[in-house]
């Protein structure tokens, strides 16, 4: 089965354009790991700019890079070279405990694996981010129910995430992300666990997500989920391409 896009791809805009408009930049980041005394460089000089309201896929295959790249772009991985600038922001450098509430407030995450706490209902996990914010707990309470209803899990708040099917798992999982009403919502093969149908129904919430004015990075192996993107993005021997000067 391919995977369908429900939105036309945006036409490529000149380097100046988009630097301007980024919600994200990097500029000549490169990341090296140290393992038994050799080097392996996972990342080689990376230029990238994603612009708001993007629905960008990063590929690549396994040991390409991708992963220490989604690991920068999620502000889990400050020892590198290079500049990275986020909704304007230059966070290269910046302290840990800064960069952990930028990442806590620009940042959603959704994983493969969810990563939903089995002892609480989707209700409390969805609101979780919002009260290590700093949030009022009411404020975060009507805020979880509100991202729950969006992503269509308005009669399962007081459920497990064992009570639940593995496509609204996933779904309370992208609830969680929203709840900080992030400038980027980074998902780490959020399909990889689903079968065919379900996997769909995710891709299709995420452009869904993605028309109200979510900025996307989707990080996948899969060919055809890729391609239900606006952009790829390539990633080989840690060297990014994607066709944009």
């Amino acid at each position: 089965m391919t995977y369908q896009s429900p939105v036309p791809r945006l036409s490529t805009l000149s380097p100046r354009t988009a630097a301007e408009t980024a919600v994200i930049k990097l500029e000549k980041v490169s990341k090296t790991y140290r393992r038994q005394g050799a080097e392996v460089v996972a990342l080689r000089g990376v230029d990238l700019i994603i612009r708001p309201n993007e629905f960008a896929a990063i590929m690549g295959r396994s040991g390409s890079g991708k992963s220490t790249l989604l690991h920068v772009l999620g502000l889990l991985d400050d020892e590198y070279d290079g500049s990275y600038w986020l909704d304007g922001e230059l966070v290269s450098g910046i302290k840990p405990d800064d960069l952990a509430r930028l990442r806590n407030r620009k940042i959603g995450f959704v994983f493969q694996s969810f990563l939903l706490l089995p002892q609480l209902n989707i209700l409390e996990n969805a609101e979780l981010p919002a009260l290590y914010a700093g949030r009022a707990p009411h404020e975060c309470r009507a805020a979880a129910r509100a991202k729950l209803e969006q992503v269509g899990l308005a009669d399962r708040l007081e459920h497990k995430p064992m009570e639940l099917s593995i496509g609204q798992r996933q779904r309370a999982a992208i609830a969680r992300a929203l709840i900080n009403d992030p400038r980027v919502l980074l998902a780490d093969e959020p399909t990889g666990a689903l079968d065919t149908r379900t996997a769909q129904e995710i891709l299709d919430l995420l452009h869904e997500l993605h028309r109200d004015g979510s900025t996307v990075v989707l990080v996948s192996h899969d060919h055809e989920v890729a391609e239900s993107a606006e952009r790829i993005i390539h990633i080989t021997d840690g060297q990014t391409n994607d066709g944009v000067a």
